[in-house]
């Protein structure tokens, strides 16, 4: 199965995803804040990221993706977020400002990021 990095600042929210992909079979390893993802990316290298938008700073999330682009990393990116939510704003999918491959509203069901971490793995390979 694949490998996959969780980058988010909620203790829970990393544990939960961290259960259900094991679950899964994937293997999986975690990183708290931008930095500590980053040096994940280069020691763990992952098949996919799961990441969230605002940790330390409200756009770490997206400065992350950006980052990981500009230094050519090309596996799949989900983001997840409680932007909308929290300010109203929408983000959506941009090359540029946003290189992420799907984004997705916290909480996310079970069901939903199976699926989607199924999908965009399914692209990746394919």
């Amino acid at each position: 199965m694949a490998k996959i990095l969780i980058v988010d600042d909620d203790p829970d929210v990393v544990e939960a995803l961290n259960l259900l992909l094991k679950e899964q079979g994937h293997e999986t390893a975690e990183a708290y804040n931008r930095k500590e993802g980053m040096q994940q990316v280069d020691a763990f290298a992952p098949d996919l990221i799961i990441l969230d938008v605002m940790m330390e700073q409200p756009d770490d999330g997206l400065t992350m993706a950006q980052d990981l682009r500009r230094n050519n990393f090309t596996k799949p990116i989900l983001m997840l977020t409680t932007v909308s939510k929290a300010t109203g704003l929408e983000i959506g999918k941009d090359d540029e400002m946003v290189p992420v491959d799907d984004f997705q509203e916290k909480p996310i069901s079970p069901a939903t990021l199976t699926s989607k971490v199924a999908e965009l793995l399914n692209k990746a390979e394919g």
